[in-house]
């Protein structure tokens, strides 16, 4: 903090404004500048007073917050010597502060955990607390929150304590925790039924449970599994009744390895059994939140169990009991209860779709036949509802899963089976509305997986929606549109169908709630049967000039129009032009209209929903073009070039919408490739000058479209070079601003995109230019940039960049290019190893590793002697102690991963290696 360390009275001052201040900008000053207390050296010697003080709960909350969070975040700030001193000073205060609140209690537990995750010296930690407190009842309360969130920590993101320091703590918690379980079994002996403590006690054990420490021989031996019991009592609270199901279901998910705790399985699996009973007393009683409670240790009893049961159903532990359970609670009326048992039901159809055995699949078809019983049932809407089903609410949402789990699962009952036995249900019958509608939407959901070959019930299903009369429900219409689109193989294989069901769609068109999803279907029935419908092109042309009279979403609209262009690709060729010319018209109309209003009026309006509809024009006429032919849509994007130039002037400081123009210029470039060379020229031109004043990273990206189009065209490359000279200057100067790499991520990954390109279609123009140390550099710079495209596009070009110069495809310049990369490696190798492995290290999440990796290999497959020296410089940087005095990394650990990595004989070798090696330090 600028001018020195605050006197208390201020900070008492900032702490009482940021919570009662009345005046919200009086409240943000005081969060912003208790944020930079917070930041400096001196935010633990304040905490400390504000803490010994206790004035009042606010100045409290926040000075134990603050410790904690110094704890995680700056605990290298402090002089081992003062390691005792501040585990004892954070002791006396929970101790004082016990009673003044809760969530004082677990910031300052918290604080004592990562404490003593940290401090190596602090040997024995759950034994030292134990001693201390288990004599004192008033301090029970603590020191079992300190022992419930202590293991919880263990895998804290925010603590790099590293592999070495984090197997020490398992192990010794894992000797320790007996004499934890014991402690709170006295704990429930002394206290008998107070509700608080109980509710505690089973927090503590779920999360030593959770870690995975307990010993399941003594687990099963010991009276806590009474915790069963409470389910049998009527008068256990609510809150009690969540905590122990919490409880249940983390000791089933530590036994998941069932044949490694046989006893404690045989327990639990028996327990849970009983608690059937207890489930139909909360069903009458209408405890909805025990009913989900108990449903979610029916779950879990069946994630657990789901190898034996699949092993060997209806003996043992894989007794079908547990699935009856399960179909127990999908018979319950709310939706939100058999919602919980979902991903048990994917996992169970993922494992018997692997395990392709018919007589298995016989013994589960009878319980997935009865789920999607339920499941159609759960999904009828009230009788009352008016107008189409919402799909954005709860419900909504819930009737999109169980769509997919549908889809999941059908192959245990057959496709073809389900969709027939549900169409009989409407053909027979004469079911009320939401009956209907709901079966219409199962057989939606499963209308693809069903083959469409000479299948007359399927061709049936599709002759008589189309028949539904308008008077019907109108979900029951949303709904049969829906299936009808789904049914676009089907219309495929039987054009006789398709007059009749473009007609049926296009009444529901025109039809204000109907629009949407009658749109969507043409689209699916345009994309499966392009060649059909080209007879029918100019009725979509005439839709198309019309869009905005139909009620469409933006989504509908832009989904129209690629159907559309997907037939228009496959019209005879010199029919294309013209009827491309014409479905673009409107929208050039539109973006011609908007900058003659704005000349006149000087308003702005918004071009991007055009924009967007010539993208999708563009993106999905893709016609066969023979070699030597004219593209024929050239003509049409060389007439429409100058609306597009001119929008892009208009708006070129909106980032969104230039965004959009050169989404809308890259798929006009992408349609006729070559054919759009004489654009090449003035959109270079205007990118780079509208770049120079507003860097949108959309430019860069465009770049590299046009250098994957033209890279390879010997005229083409000084002009492309040149590009990107102009458009790296001023984003290395916006990069290079404090913290601009993380502030411009996009910018990073697209300007590596385009590097990229170039070290794919021309690397020795790029390799040859001056610009490329200072790419390189940039490069080096990016490694450590935590997320996820930009890193991606960081390790690709610096891979592709090295490969270059190892793939030997034959061609004239691999010699040269082979020498120009150990330049660049002489000059920038040992830099790039020293920062990857300090990046892979500190900066980089587990998932961008196979990245790495890769950059290293080609780094060794080039020159793998100067790797090893190289590799071994940047080890021997690493710091091999935590600042609590935890080894980090051991000599040999150190030697073997160099080993490990300089012998890889193959890159998956070397993602490997890297993986272990940088838990070392997480």
């Amino acid at each position: 903090m600028e001018g020195g360390k605050p006197n208390l009275a201020l900070v008492y001052q900032a702490v009482q404004a940021l919570y009662h201040d009345p005046d919200p900008t009086g409240k943000e000053r005081a969060s912003v500048w208790l944020g930079e207390l917070q930041r400096s050296m001196y935010a633990w010697e304040i905490s400390d007073q504000l803490l010994q003080l206790k004035q009042d709960v606010e100045s409290c909350y926040f000075a134990a917050q603050t410790m904690k969070m110094k704890i995680q975040t700056s605990f290298y700030e402090l002089p081992p010597e003062t390691h005792n001193a501040l585990r004892d000073s954070l002791l006396t205060h929970i101790q004082n502060l016990k009673d003044l609140s809760p969530i004082i209690v677990t910031q300052l537990a918290l604080a004592i955990a990562d404490l003593a995750l940290q401090m190596a010296s602090w040997k024995g930690c759950v034994h030292t607390l134990i001693e201390k407190y288990n004599n004192d009842i008033s301090s029970m309360p603590f020191l079992i929150e300190i022992l419930t969130v202590l293991p919880e920590e263990v895998h804290s993101r925010s603590l790099r304590i590293g592999a070495n320091r984090r197997t020490e703590i398992i192990e010794d918690l894992a000797y320790y925790s007996s004499t934890v379980v014991t402690l709170l079994t006295t704990c429930v002996e002394k206290t008998g039924n107070d509700e608080k403590m109980l509710i505690k006690v089973f927090r503590c054990l779920g999360s030593w449970f959770n870690l995975g420490v307990l010993d399941s021989n003594f687990m099963a031996s010991n009276q806590l599994t009474c915790l069963l019991g409470l389910f049998q009592r009527d008068e256990t609270t609510t809150n009690l009744h969540e905590a122990a199901s919490d409880c249940v279901c983390s000791a089933l998910y530590a036994i998941e390895n069932v044949d490694t705790n046989m006893a404690l399985a045989l327990q639990l699996f028996q327990g849970v059994l009983t608690l059937e009973t207890a489930y139909h007393m909360a069903v009458a009683r209408e405890d909805l939140d025990k009913v989900l409670n108990y449903c979610r240790i029916f779950t879990e009893l069946c994630e657990t169990f789901l190898e034996t049961t699949v092993r060997s159903p209806g003996q043992g532990m894989g007794d079908l009991r547990t699935l009856e359970l399960l179909l127990i609670c999908a018979g319950h009326p709310q939706y939100e209860v058999v919602e919980i048992s979902f991903n048990f039901w994917y996992r169970l159809g993922e494992h018997l779709y692997k395990i392709s055995d018919v007589a298995l699949h016989s013994i589960f078809r009878p319980y997935i036949q009865r789920l999607l019983h339920c499941l159609a049932r759960h999904c009828q809407l009230d009788p009352d509802h008016e107008g189409i089903p919402e799909d954005t609410d709860d419900f909504g949402e819930f009737r999109m899963r169980v769509s997919d789990l549908v889809k999941d699962v059908i192959f245990l009952v057959g496709s073809m089976e389900c969709f027939a036995q549900l169409y009989s249900t409407l053909k027979e019958g004469n079911p009320p509305w939401e009956v209907t509608e709901a079966v219409l939407f199962i057989m939606a959901a499963i209308a693809k997986s069903v083959d469409p070959e000479n299948n007359p019930t399927l061709t049936e299903v599709l002759q008589q929606v189309v028949l539904l009369p308008e008077n019907v429900h109108m979900a029951v219409r949303y709904t049969s549109i829906e299936l009808v689109g789904e049914m676009s193989e089907v219309v495929d294989r039987n054009p006789r169908f398709l007059d009749p069901v473009l007609n049926y769609l296009m009444k529901g068109l025109r039809d204000k709630p109907l629009a949407s999803a009658a749109a969507k279907a043409i689209h699916n029935i345009c994309s499966v049967c392009r060649d059909h419908m080209a007879q029918h092109f100019q009725g979509l042309l005439d839709i198309a000039r019309s869009l905005d009279s139909f009620a469409l979403s933006t989504e509908a609209a832009v989904g129209l129009l690629k159907g559309t262009a997907l037939v228009l690709a496959r019209l005879p060729l010199e029919k294309i032009a013209e009827c491309l010319s014409d479905l673009c018209a409107v929208q050039v109309m539109a973006l011609k209209k908007l900058l003659a209003e704005e000349s006149t009026n000087g308003k702005s309006a918004d071009p991007t929903v055009w924009l967007d509809r010539l993208a999708v024009i563009f993106r999905h006429t893709n016609p066969i073009v023979e070699n030597g032919q004219t593209h024929p849509c050239q003509k049409v994007i060389q007439e429409i070039w100058p609306v597009l130039s001119e929008t892009l002037n208009t708006h070129q400081a909106d980032n969104r919408i230039v965004e959009r123009c050169c989404r809308c210029l890259r798929f006009a470039v992408r349609c006729v490739g070559k054919g759009s060379a004489s654009l090449l020229q003035p959109l270079v031109t205007q990118m780079v000058s509208v770049y120079q004043v507003y860097p949108h990273s959309c430019f860069l990206y465009l770049g590299s479209i046009l250098v994957d189009e033209y890279g390879m065209e010997e005229g083409c490359r000084q002009g492309l070079l040149d590009m990107l000279q102009a458009l790296c200057m001023p984003t290395f100067q916006l990069l290079e601003q404090p913290n601009g790499l993380r502030n411009h991520p996009d910018t990073v990954d697209d300007l590596f995109r385009l590097a990229t390109r170039f070290v794919q279609r021309s690397p020795v123009t790029l390799l040859s230019s001056s610009i490329i140390v200072h790419i390189i550099q940039c490069a080096i710079a990016a490694t450590s940039l935590d997320h996820r495209d930009a890193n991606c596009s960081v390790m690709k070009f610096v891979r592709d960049l090295i490969h270059s110069g190892v793939a030997n495809d034959h061609e004239e310049d691999f010699e040269v290019r082979k020498q120009l990369i150990g330049q660049a490696m002489e000059q920038h190798g040992q830099q790039l190893i020293t920062q990857l492995m300090h990046s892979c290290c500190f900066c980089l999440p587990p998932y961008t590793l196979p990245d790495v990796a890769e950059v290293l290999w080609e780094i060794m497959v080039f020159d793998r002697p100067t790797f090893c020296r190289w590799l071994e410089n940047a080890l021997k940087g690493l710091p091999k102690e935590t600042s609590g005095g935890a080894v980090t990394v051991t000599h040999k650990q150190l030697t073997d991963f160099h080993k490990q990595v300089t012998s890889a004989e193959e890159c998956k070798q070397v993602c490997w290696a890297i993986r272990e090696f940088t838990r070392l330090f997480r």
